[in-house]
């Protein structure tokens, strides 16, 4: 009896330790494994994240998220990405509010100018203990050297995303070259190009509208005596690359002209009311097929030219340097900045998201342009898309080492967009990124009085009745002293 007792509890105690070692990922388990992603999850219940994203959500996204992405997430990753899109027009403000009110996102995307305000607002945590844990395979296409661009006082707080040729940043005009070819014109070099281009498309072509964009900062450039950027919240500070110093845009004589003459495009027809109106709108604007010109940045035409064609299918963008003469400044680690707020409920699992996609570039096109075969195919090295609607945007995490052309694209284009910056400077500020925290009062009134040069900036108001009036309520508003403010950080940050 003892022994047939004995034997039952060896029986059950073997139960349990089998019961056990399959718990706890003995072999020929299912417990979790690591690949080479950095964070795939064979089993176990999914994470999630979710990404705070501008634009609208195109049917083929709609699907994609929810089907093909949604099953390489889990395959790769054992994660659930939820997107929310927030229209362009109200992506800011809805931004502020979700953050402030510290809605459960985990990443989103904003201009790295305004980096120190997101920090100072807490909507921007440090991320080097989840670069070093999470973000290793990144770091092969994303330098640690660009990656500083996104660090305050030695901690990094926001990722770089863009890392590709940036010199003359947001300085260039991206127009309708086939328009300008067929109005008899070559090339654009000057504003009394961009007018004369503008008034012969008006009258040649009845569904032109007239420009798209003010392009404050390529006239900024082409009317400027100095080399300056802006550093600041919105247009408020510039810093003059040659003498160093930190001076008010909206006070300076470059501003001056740049109003003047948006305003003579106005009075003569050239600008329409929306370009004032819905600034925020100016890239759908030129997409709709109807309008000349927007802002331009390097790759600008490969970027929207699907979204031009969808509606005017003969069209052809380029970009132009107004003033191409003069140098160009490499002034920041691109335009754009991944963040992950403080209030983000998995952190980690949104590094883990950013390392998969820059890992490798098999998950880099499939992020940008979805399932090849179904949504691009690869021809000679170049990307031919199979359908017009958009994905993740391929301008806010291009990565020269990962980089695709289309395959329309010239040859001496991709040549020169690979040599872009051999002949630029690196702005001695290169890496500079502000803080508001002594100045968040002063800022909130600039900005607010920022709005009425709005529309002397694109020239929809009378320049001489109403740009006094702005100046004495900028100068009401505090201006000085944030400009010296701006100026300490600079000469500190010059200093060290």
């Amino acid at each position: 009896m003892k022994r047939t007792i004995s034997l039952l509890l060896c029986f059950v105690m073997a139960l349990l330790l089998l019961a056990s070692c399959g718990q706890d990922g003995g072999a020929g388990s299912s417990a979790p494994a690591t690949s080479g992603n950095g964070g795939n999850t064979s089993s176990g219940k999914p994470e999630e994240i979710t990404i705070l994203y501008p634009g609208e959500e195109s049917d083929r996204m709609t699907s994609f998220l929810n089907g093909e992405f949604a099953e390489r997430m889990l395959e790769d990753l054992n994660m659930k990405v939820n997107v929310i899109f927030v229209p362009w027009d109200q992506y800011w403000d809805k931004k502020g509010i979700m953050l402030g009110s510290q809605e459960p996102i985990d990443l989103y995307w904003d201009g790295l100018v305004d980096l120190g305000e997101f920090v100072n607002k807490k909507e921007a945590q440090p991320l080097d203990d989840l670069i070093e844990q999470y973000g290793q395979d990144m770091l092969k296409v994303l330098p640690m050297e660009h990656i500083q661009g996104g660090a305050i006082d030695g901690t990094i707080y926001g990722i770089p995303s863009a890392y590709a040729s940036s010199s003359a940043m947001f300085q260039q005009v991206c127009l309708r070259q086939d328009l300008l070819t067929a109005v008899g014109m070559t090339e654009i070099s000057t504003p009394e190009d961009l007018k004369e281009f503008a008034t012969r498309a008006m009258e040649q072509f009845p569904n032109i509208k007239g420009a798209g964009d003010p392009i404050l900062m390529p006239l900024t450039r082409y009317f400027s005596d100095q080399p300056a950027h802006n550093i600041a919240k919105g247009f408020l500070a510039f810093f003059n690359e040659e003498t160093k110093e930190v001076f008010s845009y909206y006070e300076s004589e470059a501003f001056q002209k740049v109003a003047k003459f948006n305003r003579e495009m106005t009075l003569a027809g050239l600008y329409p009311d929306e370009m004032t109106t819905n600034y925020n709108e100016r890239d759908s604007r030129v997409q709709s097929g109807n309008y000349l010109w927007v802002e331009g940045s390097l790759g600008k035409e490969t970027e929207i030219i699907d979204a031009v064609r969808a509606n005017a299918p003969d069209a052809v963008m380029k970009n132009y340097l107004l003033a191409p003469e003069k140098p160009k400044y490499i002034t920041a680690a691109g335009g754009e900045v991944i963040c992950i707020p403080y209030s983000a409920p998995n952190p980690s699992g949104a590094m883990k998201w950013l390392n998969w996609l820059y890992s490798s570039q098999e998950n880099y096109l499939f992020a940008l342009y979805g399932v090849e075969g179904k949504d691009y195919e690869i021809v000679n090295g170049r990307i031919n898309r199979l359908i017009t609607d958009e994905l993740f945007y391929e301008w806010m995490f291009r990565n020269k080492n990962y980089q695709m052309f289309p395959v329309e694209t010239d040859e001496a284009y991709i040549e020169a967009t690979k040599t872009w910056d051999d002949d630029a400077i690196r702005s001695p500020i290169f890496g500079f990124v502000y803080s508001d925290e002594n100045l968040k009062e002063i800022e909130l009134n600039l900005v607010e009085v920022e709005k009425q040069f709005e529309a002397i900036r694109s020239g929809f108001v009378d320049f001489d009745t109403e740009y006094p009036k702005a100046v004495e309520a900028l100068k009401n508003a505090g201006i000085d002293e944030y400009i010296a403010d701006l100026q300490r950080q600079v000469d500190e940050f010059l200093a060290a």
